[in-house]
């Protein structure tokens, strides 16, 4: 793996001055996966915050191939380059090695763009997808999305005297990519940068199609300080809400074994989005949201081999 030294000496594909959010993972998680890329890389990126954020006319924070593509089809268009690249180097018109990465958030991945990965990765194409899992329709306005974890506040699942926020489990996509059979698979976090490095490194070597879902936390929709964004995503694993694992040719491995975790209530405390989980009357449901987190973990313990 690369070490830290090095990687100060690697040019960034996206540089400073953009607009994201003061404490945006997005930024973080982006400069840390495309520094483990051996070779130039195209990137398409789906309409979203990193989308707009970057590239508003008639400037762009990126220093390499940039495709902006629609909301749903960022895995259609860069397996379309991925495609056209092949058969330039066939005809021998291209002879320089590249490397295809897609960036979109969980609403353009989890539910608008799902259709248009699946189909990406069934065809086989050698490119990484990456999912800025940032829980939320946040470009738009901080709606609920499938990765919105149950009892969040968004502005589709308020909260009042009816509802408590988003009364659906969030959807394992993870486990659903991984299910496609493709050489590689993994979960991240900006928060632990080594084992994203290593994850980044692998994707952009696999013989086929590779995926990153990366935690990557949002001030603005989730209700913290943007100098805590890192320590949020950590408190996301420390609580085994976000484990760390991957899956290398149908393999499964936990990378991170939480083996004293913090209790889910020290993830949502911090975060606006759940405050109202910590007051009086809503007990049973923050014991519904434990028994999950626990679920999940044992669920993953069984896949990976592991025991406690």
């Amino acid at each position: 793996m690369t070490s830290l030294r090095e990687l100060t000496h690697k040019e960034d594909y996206l540089t400073g001055g953009h607009r994201l959010c003061a404490g945006c993972g997005h930024s973080i998680a982006t400069r840390q996966i495309l520094m483990a890329a051996d070779a130039p890389v195209v990137v398409g990126c789906a309409t979203g915050c990193l989308e707009v954020s970057t590239t508003i006319y008639p400037y762009t924070a990126w220093k390499c191939s940039f495709i902006h593509n629609a909301f749903e089809n960022a895995a259609a268009t860069i397996s379309g380059v991925e495609a056209a690249y092949n058969a330039l180097r066939r005809r021998g018109k291209v002879d320089s090695e590249f490397r295809f990465v897609a960036f979109g958030g969980d609403g353009g991945t989890y539910d608008i763009g799902l259709q248009s990965l699946s189909g990406a990765l069934e065809r086989g194409h050698k490119m990484v997808y990456v999912c800025l899992d940032n829980g939320a329709y946040m470009n738009t306005g901080i709606q609920r999305s499938s990765a919105t974890p149950k009892g969040a506040w968004t502005t589709t699942t308020p909260v009042g005297k009816v509802d408590s926020g988003k009364p659906q489990k969030r959807k394992d996509l993870t486990a659903i990519v991984a299910a496609h059979g493709i050489p590689y698979v993994a979960q991240a976090s900006i928060s632990n940068w080594k084992d994203l490095q290593s994850k980044a490194t692998k994707a952009f070597t696999a013989d086929g199609p590779a995926f990153l879902n990366v935690l990557s936390p949002c001030p603005r929709g989730w209700r913290f300080s943007s100098d805590m964004t890192v320590k949020m995503a950590k408190a996301g694993v420390q609580t085994r809400f976000w484990p760390l694992f991957e899956v290398e040719n149908g393999e499964w491995k936990l990378n991170v074994k939480v083996r004293d975790p913090k209790p889910i209530a020290d993830w949502l405390k911090p975060q606006g989005r759940f405050k109202h989980l910590l007051a009086p009357g809503n007990e049973e449901l923050l014991a519904e949201i434990q028994d999950d987190v626990d679920a999940n973990w044992d669920r993953l313990l069984r896949r990976c081999g592991v025991t406690e």
